[in-house]
């Protein structure tokens, strides 16, 4: 899979850097290394690469969990 890839010109440890990058500017470190199954530090590593403000997310969960059900 990894040659198909490379063929088509993708580079996996680009993309994968790339990936992480972005889940780091929007999730909690603790949520990333729990759903990515990396180690704690390493995924504040990487938020505070990124400068991840994860605080956006924090709101969205409480509005989610506040809003009463549509009957």
């Amino acid at each position: 899979m990894g040659e198909r890839l490379r063929k088509l010109g993708i580079r996996l440890a680009e993309a994968r850097s790339t990936a992480l990058f972005q889940l780091a500017t929007e999730l909690p470190a603790a949520v990333l290394a729990r759903t990515l199954g990396i180690d704690i530090t390493v995924a504040v590593k990487w938020q505070r690469a990124a400068a991840g403000d994860w605080a956006a997310y924090a709101a969205d969960v409480s509005n989610r969990t506040r809003k009463a059900p549509v009957l």
